[in-house]
């Protein structure tokens, strides 16, 4: 064997053992399994709402009574209501849908710790993957509610922003509930965000703030008055290369 040859068989050798290659391989159909699934039952429950917050919110709170009392009203008006399946704001959310005439929605992660579907589910789907799931609650939406939360209501906000502003998804009211919460955080989108340049003084308005469960069912409607609650041809484009 010349040097070249020796210097090829070095560069494709694996750097993982066969067996670890193996199971990445079949990872892919577990992945794939959870795509099909979530497609096939969640374009039958159109159209829908995602509501995002804390785990942590005991039923006592009164983000928990805001928010289910948000979830029944969009219920009622039409909207099949999806939270993340879990306790707190999410549960606070399937169980004011659950009350209401639309379906209840669940997009249940498996979590070494904190998640544990809640009851209130006319539609539960568990996930593995978080990516997998996270395409569940922005593809089959009208709009996204964010109640206060953590790093992953911040996530899911964040990533709905950045698809919406980059036109990798169409554009859908966002609104962020309860003013006092999110006040901090769009004071420094304005004074350090747009100020930097790193965003657009335009992209402050992909989302608004709402205070009330019918300030939240107004904003929607009054969105879908004016472009229509049937997509586009190239919104339907999207929405299928989302």
């Amino acid at each position: 064997m010349d040097t070249n040859d020796k210097t090829l068989e070095k560069a494709v050798k694996p750097t993982l053992p066969s067996r670890v290659m193996s199971r990445e391989s079949w990872k892919i159909f577990q992945i794939m399994a959870e795509f099909v699934e979530g497609f096939e039952r969640l374009s039958q429950i159109q159209p829908s709402v995602s509501i995002f917050g804390s785990s942590r919110i005991e039923p006592d709170h009164p983000y928990y009574a805001l928010t289910a009392e948000i979830a029944r009203r969009l219920s009622d008006a039409g909207f099949s209501v999806i939270s993340g399946g879990g306790p707190g704001v999410m549960e606070a959310a399937n169980k004011g849908a659950f009350g209401g005439k639309s379906p209840s929605v669940g997009l249940n992660i498996e979590l070494p710790h904190e998640q544990a579907a809640n009851e209130f589910q006319d539609v539960s789907l568990s996930f593995q993957h978080f990516f997998a799931r996270k395409v569940m609650f922005i593809k089959y939406a009208k709009a996204y509610v964010v109640m206060p939360g953590g790093f992953g209501t911040l996530d899911e906000l964040i990533e709905a922003l950045t698809l919406i502003q980059t036109g990798k998804s169409v554009r859908m009211p966002i609104i962020l509930v309860h003013r006092p919460f999110w006040t901090g955080l769009v004071d420094w989108f304005k004074s350090t965000l747009v100020r930097e340049g790193v965003i657009s003084k335009e992209d402050l308005d992909l989302f608004t703030i709402a205070d009330s469960p019918g300030e939240v069912v107004d904003q929607i409607f009054h969105y879908y008055e004016h472009v229509g609650f049937e997509p586009s041809e190239e919104e339907e484009e999207i929405k299928l290369n989302l």
